[in-house]
């Protein structure tokens, strides 16, 4: 039987560039339209051609362009009061912008309607109803979002449904109720729509429109379609004026998986993740690792009881396959973990031969060393190299004989030079190699890079990502205990290390050595064609 169509409206690009710290190039939104194009949404808004000149060379970027599933739709507001249609400069670059639909939004609330645009209700409507009636005259698609619909419906039913049958009679194909400032319950959500679609024609689409400011923008979409909604608008990622918009990342795969409806094209729900990440670096934001569906932390299994159980049956606690939008179950370790925890992660990490006792010495000394202030739910290539050490796969390798740092301050103008010394032993000969830094671990990096660098090459490409650092004791003062964590990467892969001691550089120093092991260790794996896990033959390096 075939899936009713929800038709997705995205506004990442107009809506979701109002959110604070987003802000994309006229390329960044090219790309995105692209691929919002092949998900298969509905609508692609690209931007306010009447607000800036970048939106309006997006629109002239895209003219020629061939998208296979999406509609651009260009986004502006009803005729000025002070003007009559033709004369509205706003409306002609809606025009101008040639896209196949428009998106106008017109006020149904009278508060807005007496103090803001200061007209009076019969005015209101007026210009509600040329503004559709002229675009709809040049044969564009008419979309009318209803600003502030619901709170306009609550004080004022009848001009509310007065403003959304004037749109519907003078051309507006869909009408959109908004949210507009995010204020709404889904009891009030699911009256006021069922109320609505029975006023208006059959062969009129009714939309929504929500913002998430009091954290219900999902929800209320969602309740809306049970009440004859057919039209979602929203935004990659949940991106938008303050709290943001209704996430199309959460609505999509609910109407996909849970509601039994079409919303995006087939085969392209498993992108999904992939596109929440896209958008994110493009607007230069760290990922949400917390939301549905998408997120790093989604399907992550930490305590010691969800982990046994998933291991026997992933639905005891996964709501749906993490796979279906693209993601992957995760299985974290630290001191809540249990036997299951370490059986799934050595597992993850291709690790076999593990005997129940060996297994029993990893979780006890995970546990010891979280006791002490390591944490590996982030370190994921320092928790390989334990497990690997414990079941005596793994040897180092390089032996530190020693490394000395040093930070000189010559002026008071001057910034201070760090310079790292460092001598290894690699491969039976001794190395001792320095290196200057923009600070003592970036010098430590340096030096020990190159140090091991003629010995092993593939290590030119490695590259220290992020670097945090966590005072664990605060009652110590300065002498406090100190956990560093490294998020190291190359051209395909990142992973993360960790060290723990009452010296910075010393902790420092612990996570760098993990991090260069870690990826010596793989990259060997793949140059003798042997498996991550299996015991290491140096004779064959």
């Amino acid at each position: 039987m075939k899936k009713e169509r929800i038709l997705i409206y995205d506004t990442t690009l107009r809506d979701g560039s109002q959110a604070e710290g987003v802000n994309f190039s006229m390329s960044d939104k090219i790309k995105i339209a692209e691929k919002l194009d092949l998900l298969g949404v509905g609508y692609v808004e690209g931007g306010w051609p009447g607000s800036n000149p970048k939106d309006m060379a997006f629109f002239e970027a895209v003219r020629g362009r061939k998208f296979k599933n999406a509609k651009i739709s260009a986004f502006g507001s009803t005729r000025r009061a002070s003007c009559k249609v033709e004369d509205d400069d706003n409306l002609r670059k809606l025009l101008e912008s040639e896209t196949p639909a428009v998106t106008i939004f017109g006020k149904s609330w009278m508060l807005h309607v007496l103090e803001v645009l200061k007209v009076s209700a019969n005015v209101n409507l007026a210009l509600v109803g040329d503004s559709c009636a002229y675009l709809k005259s040049h044969g564009r698609e008419v979309i009318f979002d209803a600003e502030h619909f619901f709170d306009g419906y609550k004080d004022n039913p009848s001009f509310a449904l007065d403003v959304i049958k004037t749109a519907c009679k003078n051309g507006a194909g869909t009408v959109v109720l908004c949210d507009t400032n995010g204020g709404m319950l889904t009891s009030e959500i699911s009256k006021i729509c069922s109320i609505v679609r029975k006023s208006l024609p059959s062969e009129v689409v009714l939309g929504i429109h929500c913002h998430d400011d009091s954290g219900m923008g999902v929800a209320n979409s969602l309740i809306s379609v049970e009440s004859g909604a057919r039209h979602i608008q929203g935004t990659i990622n949940g991106f938008g004026e303050r709290c943001g918009n209704a996430n199309l990342c959460s609505i999509i795969p609910a109407l996909e998986l849970k509601m039994n409806f079409c919303a995006i094209a087939v085969g392209q729900l498993v992108n999904l993740r992939e596109i929440s990440l896209f958008v994110d670096e493009l607007a230069n934001l760290n990922p949400n690792k917390r939301h549905p569906y998408v997120g790093d932390s989604a399907f992550a299994h930490k305590g010691g009881m969800h982990v046994n159980a998933v291991s026997k049956n992933p639905a005891t606690f996964e709501h749906m396959n993490p796979e279906l939008v693209g993601n992957n179950r995760r299985i974290l370790v630290s001191d809540l973990a249990g036997r299951s925890n370490v059986m799934m992660k050595i597992a993850e990490h291709h690790i076999e031969g593990a005997s129940p006792e060996e297994i029993k010495e990893i979780l006890d000394t995970l546990k010891e060393m979280e006791n002490k202030g390591y944490e590996f739910e982030a370190a994921d290539a320092s928790f390989n190299l334990l497990a690997m050490k414990i079941l005596k796969k793994h040897s180092p390798f390089f032996k530190l004989n020693g490394f000395r740092v040093i930070i000189e301050k010559r002026s008071k103008n001057e910034p201070c030079i760090s310079e790292a010394t460092v001598k290894l032993e690699v491969q039976g000969r001794q190395e001792l190699t320095a290196a200057e830094g923009d600070g003592p671990i970036n010098a430590l990096d340096l030096a020990l890079r190159k140090a091991l660098l003629n010995f092993y090459p593939e290590i030119k490409d490695v590259r220290l990502n992020d670097f945090k650092v966590r005072i664990l004791e605060g009652k110590a003062g300065t002498a406090a205990k100190t956990r560093v964590l490294i998020e190291s990467g190359d051209s395909k892969e990142t992973w993360g290390t960790v060290g723990v001691s009452e010296n910075i550089i010393e902790a420092s120093w612990e996570a760098l050595v993990d991090s260069v092991e870690y990826i010596l260790y793989r990259k060997n794996c793949k140059k003798i064609g042997r498996t991550p896990g299996k015991k290491l033959d140096k004779s064959k390096i």
